[in-house]
Parts: C-alpha cells; structure tokens; sequence
C-alpha cells in the first residue's frame, strides 16, 4: 500500500497505464531510403490526424482557447525545415526513418534549450512531444500518452501538467497517480472539477507500478494498492457503490437553496477555470460563479488573447448563467503560473514576486485589453469583476482608476457598459488587517484561503516536506477570517471564500457561525456544501 495526497474524491479500481515522457528508439542501416521516406510522410499525417483529434476532445473539456495549445504542435508537424532535417538524415546516413526523427529532435531540442528566452526553451517539450508522437506512429506502437488513452485505466505519472490533465478523457481514465504534485496543484483542480479519482505526492509509485498491474486507488485517503486480493477489490466496490448511491442522493439538494434562521440567504456557487465548465457548474445546481480563473484564457498558448477573444469567453459564461452572478477574476498569473511568451524575468521567490495585480499594474497595456474585455461582456448578465492579491489600500486605489479610465474610454467610443460590481480577493494577511479600509473601496470580499494560508504560516503550499503545517483551522487563519467578516459586514458588504476551505466540510459550521455568506467550491462539491448547510440550520 503507498499512501500519498488524497487530491481528488472517489474510489477507482482498474488497470495501471504508465505514461512515460520518453520512447526508446532503436538506430540501423536501411539501403531502402525512399521507403523510409515514405512511411515518415504517412507518420507525420497520422500524427496531424491524431493532433486534430486531441484538439477537438480538449476544446469539449477545457474550452476551445486552452485547446489552442495543439496548435502549436500541428505547426510543427507542418514546419517544412524540421521535416526536410529528418529526409536529409534518412537520405545522407541511410538510417530508419524512427532514428531519423529522434536525432532530428534531438537537435531541435538542444537548439531550444540553448536560447536565453524562456518562451523559446519553453518550445523544447512541445517538439520532443511531436517526436514521441511521430515514432510511436512508425514503430506501431499505440503511444502512451494520456491523449491517446483507449481503454478504460488508471494512469500512473511523474507529474501531470494542467493541460495533460484536462486532455484526459473522463471517459476512460477512472483515476490518475503521480509521483509529485498536491492537493492545491492545478492539476488537481482539474482532476476534481472532472470528478476523476487522484492521488497526488506518492513519491515514486512510477518505479513501483508496472504497465497492465491491477490497482486501487481511494481518492478518500490518498491511498493506492498494487495488484490487490479480491478481498481487497471486493471492499472497495462495496465503498464505491455507497459512494455512488450518495450522489444520486444528493441530487435531491440540487436546487435546494439555504436561508439561515434570520432569513438570510447562504450561496453556494462554482469555481471554473474555462467556459466549458459552466455546464458543470450548472449541473450541479451553482448559484453563481463565485471564481472564474481568467488566466487560464493566457496558459498554454504562443501568445497573448485579443480583447475579442476574452470578451467572447467572458460573454459565454454570463450569458449562460442568465441572472446569477459570475465573478471574474482579473490575470492571476506568476507563482506557479507562467506565461513563457511574457519571458517573464526569473525570480527568487515567484509567490512573493510580481504576479497577479502586481503585474496588471506593471503591464497596463494588458490589464486594459482584459478590462475593456470584461466590460463589454458586462451588458450580458450579472458580472463582478475581482482582482488578485491585493496587498494594499494604493494597489486597489491604482486598479480601480484603471477600470474607471478603460470605462470612460469605452463609453467616448461608443460601446455600451453594463452594471458590474467590484471586489478583491483577500488572500494577503496584509489585505486581512486592514479589512475595514479596503471595505470601504469595494462592493465584495472573496476569501482566497489557499494563499492566505500559505502567507500567514510562512508554509510552501507545494512543499510536500512542509505540507503538514498546512492547517486551514489554525488560530490565526480562523481569526483573518472573521476579521475579514467583521469588517465586510460593518460596511455593507458581503463575504465570500473560493479557498479550498469553502470545501472542507469539517469548516462548513465554523465558517457559518462567523457569517460567510457564500461558499464558492469545485462544482462537484456543490451538492456537498449544500447538503452540510442544511443540516447544520
């Protein structure tokens, strides 16, 4: 038994598919070089076929502007100097057509890797993917990655990227365990928001599993079992089959809505990353969108998106939730979220670094495209606007003339705006003291608890060596909070926490009783919350 971090809910029982990074390729002499050619030219169209594909899937599960990233991969795949280097290979050393394309790449990868700009060292892991993929399409090998899982399995990793995670088809991979990674990696946010069984942090379970091993992995308790007995198997179907039947029962708390014993209404609302999870979110009976992540509209693509494209990712969602209200939150990008073709500059400690508003409001040219985005899609439903990791009363002053120019702006050419509320996110223990001034300059509060944790304990979120510090009912994080109440509620102002706390159902009472007002959670959790509220009132 290998216990690592329980990251994702659900039990999984199926076999293991390891996904490994790297093919092996094996060179030799051909006298045959046309032939070789040949079956290059059809691998490379395979490879588009299967790109196509990967593309279409991904647009379905994280939004057709994450999906973008594949893009990339067909450029290559149609880069007329990259394929030329590999038939001059085959043609001048009489190699195969497999080892042809892993010196070719090798090469490419080296070039890449040498150059001072980050984006383009960046671009050395998408040529050495399309390099796996084209020699696994030669040597007729169904290739191992996630993309291509055909059968139902539990995939076993290293560590899983947020874009690896969400090309997973939901369908077919019942579980997924990796080596690194925690409970508050995006990769894990993606597992739970697709309702996919994860064990994250097992140190090095890819050196213990084997391809085709019978697993059990409890997303519960973070808990994975090799090759089990059938005693084993046949107690966890009996947990998974109670869990089964505990979400079709708490289907009936859908569109139950909580009012506590003053009349006052408790939301419970979703935390999205892409448009494509508004459905979810929707299923799952969301009172609103309590955070909309708008970086992952940058991630994962060559290049910034246009103010057309924001704002028709930001209309999308509004639209669809009608009259319930969606709260964007303004670029969150730095700390463990990169956006290579920024070359942002390396720094020591990313976390505490220019990221999030920091950035906006050292890049205005891009704040403004977002804003001005974000304000156009205002006429199209209910929307909040939220920025990050604000750490003073000046930042928030700076931020909100910004948005005040950019509307002045927009109505001198013409372009209607909509009402819109404005608020920040309070998850700086800075932010948190001085609550009842910022109350003042805002319409709402969400309680970011996952940073707010991290900056109060002085506790690397992702450091596995110090992960058990990280205590969400610390004294001092319970007393932030209710601070953060306190001072909201003297104004007139309402709270709301999108922090993995709004999900920890050991502090749904706590948080109740000190007057959060909303609960905003992985749309999964939803039915949770809603039912743990109304059995506390």
């Amino acid at each position: 038994m290998f216990r690592g971090i329980a990251a994702s809910q659900g039990i999984a029982i199926g076999r293991a598919h390891i996904v490994k990074k790297e093919v092996e390729v094996r060179g030799f002499s051909v006298e045959n070089t046309e032939k070789e050619i040949k079956r290059l030219d059809k691998a490379i169209n395979a490879a588009k076929e299967e790109v196509v594909i990967i593309k279409e899937n991904s647009a379905n599960t994280i939004g057709q502007e994450n999906a973008e990233i594949f893009e990339a991969h067909l450029m290559i795949l149609e880069d007329e100097e990259f394929i030329n280097a590999i038939k001059n290979k085959i043609n001048d050393e009489k190699i195969n057509a497999e080892y042809a394309v892993k010196l070719v790449v090798d090469e490419f990868v080296q070039i890449f890797l040498n150059m001072d700009n980050q984006y383009f060292k960046e671009r050395a892991s998408d040529v050495r993917d399309i390099g796996n993929r084209i020699i696994n399409i030669l040597s007729e090998k169904s290739s191992n990655s996630i993309a291509n899982v055909r059968e139902k399995c539990i995939v076993v990793a290293d560590d899983l990227t947020p874009s690896e995670t969400a090309q997973m088809n939901k369908d077919l991979v019942l579980g997924m365990a990796t080596n690194l990674g925690g409970k508050t990696s995006h990769a894990a946010i993606i597992a739970r928001t697709l309702e996919i069984p994860a064990v994250l942090g097992l140190g090095h379970i890819t050196d213990n599993v084997n391809e085709g091993d019978m697993l059990i992995l409890d997303g519960n308790e973070g808990v994975i079992i090799i090759n089990p007995s059938q005693e084993e198997i046949e107690k966890y179907e009996s947990i998974q089959k109670k869990m089964e039947e505990e979400k079709n029962e708490l289907l009936k708390f859908r569109d139950l809505r909580i009012v506590d014993k003053n009349g006052k209404r408790i939301e419970v609302a979703a935390n999205i990353g892409g448009t494509s999870e508004v459905d979810i979110a929707l299923k799952y009976g969301a009172e609103g969108i309590g955070l909309f992540r708008s970086e992952f509209l940058y991630m994962d693509r060559d290049n910034l998106p246009t103010e057309d494209e924001q704002f028709e990712a930001y209309k999308y969602v509004l639209e669809r939730m009608g009259e319930k209200a969606v709260i964007i939150r303004t670029l969150d990008i730095g700390g463990d979220k990169n956006l290579p073709y920024l070359s942002m500059e390396h720094e020591q400690n990313p976390f505490l670094g220019l990221r999030a508003v920091r950035l906006c409001l050292a890049r205005k040219d891009i704040f403004k495209t977002q804003l001005r985005a974000l304000l156009r899609a205002s006429v199209y439903g209910n929307l909040r606007i939220m920025f990050p990791m604000i750490s003073g009363l000046e930042e928030l002053l700076e931020a909100k003339k910004i948005l005040k120019e950019v509307e002045d702006e927009l109505r001198a050419e013409g372009i209607e705006v909509g009402k819109y509320e404005v608020g920040i996110m309070i998850e700086i223990p800075s932010a948190a003291i001085i609550s009842d001034i910022l109350a003042k300059e805002v319409d709402f509060f969400s309680i970011g608890t996952n940073d707010l944790i991290q900056y109060t304990l002085a506790v690397d979120r992702m450091n596995q060596n110090v992960s058990y510090l990280y205590n969400p009912s610390h004294e001092a994080i319970l007393r932030l909070i209710k601070m953060v109440i306190d001072n909201a509620h003297r104004e007139g102002k309402w709270v709301g926490m999108c922090g993995e706390m709004a999900a920890d159902l050991s502090m749904t009472k706590t948080l109740l009783e000190m007057g959060l007002d909303e609960y905003s959670v992985t749309p999964p959790m939803i039915l949770r919350v809603r039912k743990e509220l109304n059995s506390i009132l």
